[in-house]
């Protein structure tokens, strides 16, 4: 990072800034890609480039978008969010065609359909591409956008490339944080002439940066480098999961679905669980009112599982 070369990005100027994009976009099979400060930027970036005021943009009930972006894509696009069902992580064909049909119902146009690969709230879920291109098909040639904050753990739990699964959608963001390690930043691909638009997007959002390769250096180190380790991760996430399930076998945690970094489960007093992690040296948190979440990365080794099975086993 320190010596990175760098230039004014919002000139388009940063070298660093644009080997990132380009690789990036290269990675996903996309035109052209822009690198922004946050997923939600990514995220919001794309709802301006691909929706209009006033449409509806089919999504789960639980994705980022919905209830992690603060209610954005209202306050920042003008749009209507119409949720459905994700328990299992995916959207169902069906829910999106109702809502297309329901236009001629006088009910709203559907602008944009938007999937979450993995599914965070879910466990880390990972969609099939089976799946993701039956929703694309029920979405009936319209846009289609991947939060795919977590899109390389997919790649590598599922062994379909993260260009076969962007390949079926409009546009694709990811993160080069979370597990792949690098302190800040996200990606946006997708055509050339929706990518200029998301520019104008970040802009307005006020996403503009200058000498921005200092920090696109660790997402070129992230993507070169980070994306083949995660399966460390996962497989001692697996092995979380099963110290959760035998400790609360009625708290939805089952191991064989956890098949990426993330372990997510019921638990009556969060609060106190929290605090007895935290002093046997394990940091949790909390995604719901009764929801707790553990999380595997690259600075969990495995004397940290060790540490963390052991605290699981003697929590309240």
């Amino acid at each position: 990072m320190a010596e990175a070369e760098v230039g004014d990005d919002g000139y388009g100027e940063d070298p660093t800034v644009r080997a990132l994009e380009d690789l990036y976009a290269e990675r996903v099979g996309k035109e052209a890609a822009v690198y922004v400060p946050s997923g939600t930027m990514a995220n919001q970036a794309a709802l301006h480039a691909l929706a209009r005021p006033g449409d509806l943009v089919v999504t789960g009930r639980r994705q980022h978008i919905v209830i992690y972006e603060e209610g954005a894509a209202a306050s920042n696009a003008g749009l209507q969010l119409h949720t459905v069902n994700d328990d299992d992580g995916t959207v169902a064909p069906d829910d999106v065609a109702w809502a297309i049909e329901a236009e001629q119902h006088h009910q709203p146009r559907v602008g944009l359909v938007c999937v979450e690969n993995t599914h965070m709230p879910a466990g880390g879920v990972p969609w099939s591409l089976d799946a993701l291109e039956a929703v694309v098909r029920a979405a009936g040639g319209r846009p289609v956008h991947m939060d795919g904050a977590r899109l390389f753990n997919a790649e590598v739990a599922t062994g379909t490339t993260a260009q076969g699964y962007a390949s079926t959608v409009t546009t694709v963001m990811s993160c080069l944080s979370k597990g792949l390690c690098a302190p800040v930043g996200s990606v946006l691909a997708g055509p050339t002439e929706v990518i200029d638009a998301a520019r104008v997007a970040r802009q307005r959002l006020g996403g503009g940066m200058r000498q921005a390769g200092v920090i696109a250096a660790a997402g070129l180190v992230a993507l070169r480098t980070m994306v083949e380790r995660l399966v460390e991760d996962h497989v001692r996430a697996r092995r979380l999961a099963e110290a959760v399930a035998d400790r609360w076998p009625d708290a939805g945690c089952d191991p064989t679905n956890v098949r990426t970094n993330i372990i997510v489960f019921r638990h009556g007093s969060p609060r106190v669980l929290l605090e007895h992690l935290e002093h046997e040296g394990v940091l949790a948190g909390t995604i719901a009112p009764g929801i707790v979440r553990l999380v595997t990365h690259n600075d969990v080794d495995d004397g940290g599982v060790d540490r963390a099975v052991k605290a699981v086993a003697n929590a309240p």
